[in-house]
């Protein structure tokens, strides 16, 4: 009773910011204005505060651009958690779009839309990603294409990382900044959060949304670990595949680390 109690209240601040924020973020859309990449961290701070999310920061996030930061990805909360340490865009497959409140505050942040399986597309797709980075926006792939259990980093598609090279010409350095970042699900109501109870935070692709959402708001209280690693210089002569096994290696090396409870920073 206390936990469906708690997620009325968390639902009522939840929709109260929505009513506020909403209208102005629409604004930022439509005029371009900077507040669009801004108000969102706003909105998900919140979020992440009524759904007793905390979030613990290893590292720092680079300051010079273009950048792109490439993160593992375990659930729908990992968007959330990103958006409220930094101002960042996502990249997200098609689908997400039209898939109910989670499409339209894709929307909202103005992310990426991107069709993998047609190649006439991914050209115009990679070219906006590039447009966006080099206006200074910070963008986030996802370069596993999917979600994972959590407890591990799939394999890295190294064909998504074409937005970074294509923004090398429009960098005022002649390079873009790939800096990994591992999202690591680590504390659940104060304790360690096992191996067996990952599934309570990750949502892999086979799991109905609704009941995970359920479960995860009656829960309610996660600790994450965002760590921000070494970045990579992306260059015009730089090899894709080898930058890309770099990034994996070291978004593996950070996650293992703080899923072992180490210094993950």
């Amino acid at each position: 009773m206390i936990a469906w109690l708690r997620v009325g209240l968390a639902g009522i601040v939840i929709l109260l910011a929505s009513i506020l924020l909403m209208p102005w973020q629409l604004l930022a859309l439509r005029f371009d204005w900077k507040l669009r990449r801004w108000l969102p961290r706003i909105w998900h701070r919140i979020i992440c505060f009524c759904l007793g999310i905390r979030v613990r920061v290893h590292g720092k996030m680079e300051t010079h651009r273009p950048l792109m930061l490439c993160a593992n990805h375990s659930s729908w909360m990992d968007i959330m958690v990103l958006s409220a340490v930094a101002d960042v865009a996502f990249i997200a497959k098609i689908e997400v779009r039209d898939w109910p409140i989670f499409g339209t505050l894709a929307k909202l942040q103005k992310s990426v839309f991107v069709v993998r399986e047609e190649k006439r597309k991914t050209g115009h797709q990679a070219n906006e990603i590039a447009t966006r980075m080099a206006n200074g926006e910070i963008v986030v792939l996802f370069p596993e294409g999917t979600t994972s259990d959590g407890n591990r980093l799939l394999e890295v598609k190294s064909s998504l990382f074409g937005a970074a090279a294509m923004a090398v010409p429009a960098s005022p350095t002649g390079a873009v900044v790939i800096q990994p970042v591992a999202v690591a699900y680590t504390g659940v109501h104060g304790l360690p959060m096992g191996r067996y109870h990952r599934p309570l935070a990750s949502w892999p692709g086979d799991v109905e949304m609704l009941p995970h959402l359920k479960d995860m708001l009656r829960c309610g209280a996660f600790e994450v670990d965002v760590c921000f690693g070494d970045a990579v210089e992306y260059r015009g002569d730089s090899n894709r595949k080898e930058v890309s096994a770099t990034i994996a290696r070291r978004i593996r090396a950070m996650l293992g680390a703080a899923l072992r409870g180490r210094d993950a920073a």
